[in-house]
């Protein structure tokens, strides 16, 4: 009956274990060698039996004693790394397993020096050019649309760990800090002296001119029934109609002439006023005093813990909408940025060279300080592993290799036995 297949969870034959093909072939190697081996004894018996009727066969004799004497040697060579032979603790055997951490520490000792060296990494770094290989793959609409949605996925995962309460208290004080301790009045007197002294206020200025004209023209019931209200009862009302209208015509001409006139002397003495308040706040003690009561008015501690969380919710949710959303703004400019950002690292070549420069001198410096560190990965590392278990790891690595070292002795045994006897028969007889 032929036997089934067991396939994989997926209905597919299963894919055979890297260290089982290797484990294969590392016996295929070991039954070649130990046939050579046993091939040679055979010979050798043969040889020794016959040797008095055929004397030619002294010579085969020597190469099979050689090629004996070879494979043994060999054997016993390669087997003392791994394990004792025949388990037979004798002295220097089973390097592997008895000296694993030595071999651990020599290992990082090698890498550090030769490969987590500066100057090696500097020069590989120098001619690898980094930078334009990254330009190129972020250039591509992908590679862009790529990092931003792990950009995106990292803001959203960065978002679930913050804690609101604890992003608030940053925020509320940072405004503490830098809005509420330093004293308002001088850097407000200093920019408002800026902006008075270039004229930037004179737009506000008409724009409040030509509203106020605006709404006197459009009131002049308002104003005159103002002067009806505030007159005695003996008036007669015929007077008060005469003196509203005389007042509002007054008022209304008066707010023309400042509309119509850049220089005129309401217009002067605001411009004087306005400088002199913004010398006072710089300087003027009680200006000052007056200017903080106002902040502290305005932004005392429930305002700015109500500003703080009003911040970080508005902040949080835009982002988080950005985020989730491929088709927001801010994700597109991201990707579009990404972009143009890898399209000047290929085409700007002093760009590059800088990139390069920062990327190897950055990779020097964690070398430089850091290579023990990452060396003595590999050694802890070894020092967890079972002695045993590592003994047959490395085996599976190099032991089929090592086995051609068994096979080249047996030959080279079997020659150098020819020639001692050829020679010994030369010059004795």
């Amino acid at each position: 009956m032929a036997q089934t297949q067991q396939l994989g969870p997926s209905g597919t034959p299963p894919v055979p274990h890297p260290d089982s093909e290797k484990a294969a072939a590392l016996r295929r190697m070991k039954n070649i060698a130990l046939g050579l081996l046993l091939f040679m004894a055979v010979v050798f018996c043969f040889a020794f039996a016959l040797e008095h009727q055929f004397p030619w066969l002294s010579y085969v004799r020597a190469a099979a004693e050689g090629g004996m004497v070879g494979a043994l040697a060999d054997w016993f060579a390669v087997t003392a790394l791994f394990k004792h032979p025949m388990g037979i603790k004798i002295p220097h055997t089973a390097i592997i397993p008895n000296r694993k951490d030595e071999i651990g520490a020599s290992l990082a000792e090698f890498v550090e020096t030769n490969f987590l060296s500066e100057t090696v990494v500097a020069q590989k770094l120098a001619t690898t050019k980094i930078a334009q290989k990254v330009g190129t793959w972020l250039a591509k609409p992908a590679s862009a649309e790529r990092v931003a949605t792990e950009g995106a996925a990292a803001l959203r995962g960065a978002m679930a760990v913050l804690k609101d309460d604890d992003v608030k208290d940053v925020i509320e004080s940072m405004v503490r800090k830098h809005v509420l301790e330093p004293p308002w009045g001088p850097p407000i007197g200093k920019l408002a002296e800026r902006i008075f002294a270039e004229g930037h206020h004179h737009a506000l200025v008409d724009l409040l001119v030509d509203r106020s004209t605006t709404w006197i023209r459009a009131n002049h019931t308002t104003i005159s029934g103002l002067v009806s209200d505030r007159s005695p009862s003996w008036v007669p009302q015929f007077v008060d109609g005469l003196v509203g209208d005389k007042i509002y015509n007054e008022i209304y001409k008066f707010a023309r002439a400042v509309q119509d006139d850049p220089h005129h002397e309401v217009r002067l003495q605001l411009d004087s006023y306005l400088k002199d308040l913004a010398q006072e706040l710089q300087h003027d003690p009680a200006m000052i005093a007056k200017a903080e009561a106002i902040k502290a008015q305005v932004l005392g501690d429930p305002e700015v813990r109500e500003l703080a969380g009003r911040t970080w919710e508005t902040i949080k949710s835009a982002l988080t909408e950005a985020a989730e959303d491929p088709n927001s703004e801010l994700r597109l400019k991201f990707t579009a940025a990404v972009q143009e950002f890898g399209t000047r690292l290929v085409e700007d070549t002093e760009l590059a060279a800088k990139a390069n420069k920062w990327i190897s001198d950055a990779a020097a410096y964690l070398v430089g300080t850091y290579k023990h560190e990452i060396t003595s990965l590999i050694t802890e590392t070894v020092e967890h592993w079972d002695a045993e278990e590592t003994s047959q790891k490395i085996e599976l690595q190099v032991g089929k290799d090592l086995q051609f070292i068994r096979i080249n002795g047996t030959v080279v045994g079997s020659l150098a036995g020819v020639v001692i006897f050829t020679v010994a028969t030369l010059v004795f007889g």
